[in-house]
């Protein structure tokens, strides 16, 4: 894998698992009031720290955020998932970090967060920083892991698609670091370094393990390079 290059992998398995979660009866669905009648799920959660119940960062975001999380908190409701939301509000076109620094204290503490959209607003100055790559540095969230699976009874172009996509989070493009020579002229600094190289490398054949996958690809966006 060539280090020069801010590397997406793909782990891929030759078998399809089938998904074995909720498992939803026709009583279930018509009423939230008997949610809890519903089959009992295969998957077992971890123990919670209060109470049986998980606090969990929301950041609703802007644009289509709000109205997606909306949907999801009643899909929760509506399921009787033991998880509290702790909503915090993020601005993209905010001109200070305090929501930034809010957001990142919240999900400090609970350990995990549910995120929005948050659009990227290109009528901003250049010294604006994006919320999202403010979130993935100030967390060090170097991974973005993407699984790509076919569920059964959902049609789909194609099928039995099953692969794990592994893309380095905080370098490349993401260094945001860029400034203007001369009016007209900006320069684009990409940054990338063996080590974090190194990281994500051993991240994905680490998780490659973990999933009993046994083929991993690099690959690389060349129309960005």
């Amino acid at each position: 894998m060539s280090i020069a290059a801010r590397p997406a992998l793909f782990l891929s398995s030759p078998r399809l698992q089938p998904w074995t979660g909720l498992k939803f009866t026709a009583r279930n669905l018509k009423s939230p009031a008997v949610c809890c009648q519903r089959e009992k799920s295969s998957y077992t959660p971890p123990p919670a720290k209060y109470g049986g119940r998980h606090t969990v960062t929301l950041i609703p975001g802007d644009g289509i955020g709000p109205e997606l999380l909306n949907h999801v908190r009643e899909l929760f409701r509506f399921c009787c998932v033991p998880v509290d939301f702790e909503v915090v509000k993020v601005d993209s076109a905010a001109s200070s970090e305090d929501d930034i620094n809010n957001a990142v204290t919240a999900i400090k503490r609970n350990g995990v967060a549910l995120k929005g959209n948050l659009e990227t607003n290109h009528n901003l100055p250049p010294s604006h920083k994006s919320r999202n790559n403010l979130l993935r540095t100030s967390l060090d969230l170097y991974a973005n892991v993407m699984h790509c699976q076919s569920l059964p009874g959902v049609p789909s172009r194609h099928k039995d698609i099953d692969v794990i996509i592994i893309r380095e989070n905080t370098e490349g493009e993401y260094s945001n670091l860029e400034h203007e020579n001369v009016p007209g002229v900006v320069e684009s600094l990409k940054i990338i370094t063996r080590v974090n190289s190194l990281r994500i490398a051993e991240y994905a054949f680490n998780l490659a393990r973990e999933k009993g996958r046994r083929k991993v690809t690099a690959v690389h966006k060349a129309n960005i390079m």
